[in-house]
């Protein structure tokens, strides 16, 4: 039976996590608040940015703006948006088992990977797929211009036809429970579906379609990229301290059981020590 002085240091050692895990928990509490604020103001204009656009694409000529031409998807860049940290929960694993599902599907295609976070940089090291960008520790400064650099990025490749179209997978935030993992595509900007019959509002623009998609469209891929972005950030945050808060409980729970059976072991050798004692008398 383990000594009373190794279960006391183990359970020393179980308390100094759990105040390390409860410190965790409350730092991305506070990130996360910080967080939500944020997408609560992105996302309106992001939602209306992009229906406005799309309204505009479905009655564009197809060479109206090098965004909107359609290609052949033949050659395809992924943006894969992961943290920079561990200690997150499955928020990373259901990042890289999504990105391999986009990837499955699209087998036979010339796939390359632009990379947002050192965990998924890591994980894809081992990927054959070529790797044409990389941005990590951009999560402690991130602002628009973050997201402005790597949509330009990512707009000159398409404008270029180095690439035929242009998606995101990222983790995006429906609860403090809740990340859902999606793809959406970037470029070229799809139209709005309509169904069997519908036709789509026409409005009169000032300026003129043209001029509009010129300010717009980049304006709209970079508001897209600084979404998901934020999304990515919240997800993150929530799940960390969703999966502290539980390492805190079961660190609890470990030190309560372990606490117990110290317990027992001492008033066992408590007992062996009086049994010891009342056979020697009895000898005498």
């Amino acid at each position: 039976m383990a000594k009373t002085r190794d279960i006391k240091r183990r359970i020393r050692s179980i308390r100094s996590t759990m105040q390390v895990t409860r410190a965790m928990k409350m730092v991305s509490a506070a990130k996360l608040r910080r967080s939500q604020e944020r997408i609560h103001e992105a996302r309106p204009y992001a939602s209306r940015m992009l229906w406005v656009l799309r309204s505009l694409a479905s009655r564009a000529k197809p060479d109206a703006h090098p965004l909107l031409t359609v290609r052949p998807q033949e050659r395809i860049d992924l943006l894969v948006v992961t943290a920079d940290k561990g200690l997150c929960g499955s928020f990373n694993t259901s990042i890289y088992k999504r990105a391999a599902a986009f990837l499955e599907t699209h087998a036979g295609r010339a796939v390359s990977l632009d990379l947002v976070g050192r965990k998924g940089r890591d994980h894809f090291k081992r990927d054959p797929r070529p790797r044409k960008r990389e941005w990590v520790d951009l999560y402690r400064t991130l602002g628009y211009t973050t997201a402005a650099e790597i949509a330009g990025d990512l707009m000159a490749e398409y404008v270029g036809e180095r690439t035929d179209a242009v998606y995101v997978v990222y983790n995006e935030f429906k609860s403090m429970i809740q990340q859902r993992p999606v793809v959406e595509q970037l470029l070229p900007i799809e139209p709005l579906d309509l169904a069997p019959g519908e036709v789509a509002e026409d409005y009169i623009y000032e300026p003129a379609p043209a001029a509009l998609f010129d300010r717009l469209l980049p304006r709209h891929v970079e508001v897209q990229v600084y979404r998901a972005l934020l999304e990515s950030a919240a997800a993150e945050n929530a799940a960390r301290m969703t999966a502290m808060e539980s390492a805190t409980n079961n660190a609890a729970e470990l030190i309560e059981s372990l606490t117990l059976y110290m317990n027992r072991v001492r008033q066992a050798s408590i007992t062996t020590e009086i049994i010891e004692v009342v056979s020697g008398a009895e000898a005498l």
